[in-house]
């Protein structure tokens, strides 16, 4: 959901920025690193669902505040992709799989799936019971519609495999079925972009229909400012029975970091989505705050925009990359809250090979040889994209300057707000910027597809990297079987973007939630969501 939280989700903020208590274990290359389908059969939702509750009743009711950086623009999930609003849909609708803390592959709508052995016949049997938030049954015609309007709209988180049809066998039954195997695709039909939705939006328009957006989902709209705040109520008709137990949760908006922190010690919210790595232990050890972390789908990234003359150069990118030291820019910053990057992929993802990926590490002599060998041997002047408002971005910015000036590249840093600073890199109006990519699901072609097609909707994550040989890998690593031929695929996709470095992986940092110690129940997950159906309010 990509986070610009700073981050894109799926990569931005995404995002993302980009969780898990328990994360999962990733090795290097071979069966190791084959992700868990499941062959065909899933947990129940049930458990997933229940990961945060106590075993004592909880306590209903009550307004849960949540402090975020952004406001909420648009409830579209096939035209969205930052987290800002992907992390407000997943509240209000839901797909037919979804995703755990640990980034497994539960059933969801569906209460079974089965694949078939040749991989292109996907069934799916919804829940008995399941209702729209405003009364009306769920049928697979209402999955049908929302998954061919999603196919026909394409938009940032657009379903990637060849579909040849989406049908209703009966009420209860929908048959996906593919022209080519798409290994991804169960894994992808978990992103939020895949929720269904009423058929027909319910009979009014799409414009009336996303300003009052009726799904499956625990909450529904109640109040919504798309420049300020957003307020939810309960969903009467939520499948979970007695769930959301809390009545109303509240979006609230706060844009800078001092402030949502000063506001959640004070009280006045009930968490804070962006905790800064620095004041994770001061909120940690407060006396009536807690941090909630889980490993995270994220990794921080310093990007070239490709188009710029400078960074078109190669040796250019690698200069810089050697000229960072990223263990110790980690170690500053992070507090002990992440894992230096080697790769793209974060270890919680599969495939990818960090511990076999040959990394341009921090060598000062041989970021100057580098730099010689560019069509700028004598340096320049450059301009560093960063979005305000977020303290660890900026400390980053100086260290990454820094880095520059040691071997003649002087880098100017542009901090403009949020707003701004996603205009921009849509525009491509940038030379370099940091940013978060962010899988959306447990799998390497989340972020791998997202940063590295030119013909993507994000044209690898808005640098225009273009590297043929990338691009075959990366649609072979789609079709391929999960198993030890996907692993040297994408093992070797990884090593050569390491070695061209459209972009640098800077570290993987845990997701971290500062939240009031009364709170209970909170479910973080890898994409840096929060389901909040278990949510309790303590006095």
């Amino acid at each position: 959901m990509s986070q610009v939280n700073g981050s894109l989700r799926r990569a931005i903020w995404i995002g993302t920025l980009s969780v898990l208590l328990l994360v999962l274990s990733a090795g290097c290359s071979g069966a190791k690193n084959a992700p868990d389908q499941n062959n065909g059969v899933s947990q129940s939702a049930n458990q997933a669902a229940n990961e945060g509750a106590n075993k004592e009743e909880p306590a209903a009711g009550g307004t849960f505040v949540y402090g975020r950086p952004a406001s909420v623009t648009s409830f579209d999930l096939h035209n969205q992709i930052t987290a800002n609003n992907a992390f407000a849909i997943d509240k209000v609708f839901e797909s037919l799989v979804a995703f755990d803390s640990k980034g497994k592959i539960v059933d969801w709508l569906a209460k079974s799936h089965s694949i078939s052995e040749d991989g292109l016949t996907y069934t799916f049997e919804l829940r008995d019971g399941l209702k729209f938030s405003n009364g009306t049954d769920v049928t697979a015609e209402d999955a049908v519609f929302s998954l061919n309007r999603h196919l026909k709209v394409g938009g940032p988180l657009a379903i990637a495999a060849k579909v040849d049809s989406v049908k209703a066998k009966d009420n209860k039954t929908l048959v996906i079925t593919l022209k080519e195997p798409y290994t991804p695709f169960l894994s992808e039909l978990s992103n939020f972009s895949n929720g269904i939705l009423p058929n027909n939006f319910g009979g009014v328009s799409e414009e009336e229909f996303f300003k009052k957006p009726v799904g499956t989902g625990p909450f529904v709209v109640e109040k919504w400012d798309p420049a300020g705040d957003l307020t939810f109520s309960k969903n009467p008709n939520y499948w979970q029975t007695g769930k959301p137990f809390i009545d109303k949760l509240v979006y609230k908006l706060i844009e800078d970091d001092s402030q949502a922190i000063n506001q959640l010690k004070a009280g006045e919210v009930n968490a804070i989505e962006s905790l800064a790595l620095q004041n994770a232990n001061e909120i940690k050890n407060g006396a009536e705050t807690k941090v909630v972390t889980n490993g995270s789908w994220v990794t921080e990234q310093l990007f070239f925009n490709t188009l710029d003359e400078h960074f078109a150069d190669v040796h250019v990118r690698r200069a810089l990359a050697l000229a960072l030291d990223r263990e110790g820019l980690t170690k500053a910053l992070t507090f002990g809250y992440a894992q230096t990057a080697n790769s793209l992929l974060p270890t919680t993802i599969p495939y990818n090979a960090n511990d076999t990926i040959k990394a341009l590490n921090f060598d000062v002599t041989a970021a100057k040889e580098e730099l010689a060998k560019s069509k700028f041997p004598n340096g320049f002047t450059t301009k560093l994209l960063v979005a305000s408002g977020n303290s660890t971005r900026a400390q980053e910015a100086q260290i990454i300057q820094a880095a520059g000036q040691a071997i003649g590249i002087k880098i100017e840093i542009e901090s403009v707000e949020l707003a701004t600073f996603r205009e921009r890199f849509f525009a491509y109006d940038f030379s370099a910027m940091l940013n978060s990519g962010q899988a959306d699901s447990p799998e390497a072609n989340s972020i791998i597809a997202f940063q590295t097609d030119p013909n993507g909707f994000s044209k690898s994550y808005w640098t225009h990297y273009t590297n043929d040989d990338v691009t075959k890998l990366l649609y072979e690593g789609q079709k391929t079987p999960d198993g030890n031929e996907r692993a040297k695929i994408y093992s070797t996709l990884l090593q050569t973007l390491a070695d061209e470095v459209p972009y640098i992986p800077l570290y993987y940092p845990e997701i971290l939630k500062g939240i009031r110690s009364s709170v209970d129940g909170i479910v973080v997950l890898p994409n840096g969501s929060i389901r909040f159906e278990d949510v309790r309010i303590g006095k």
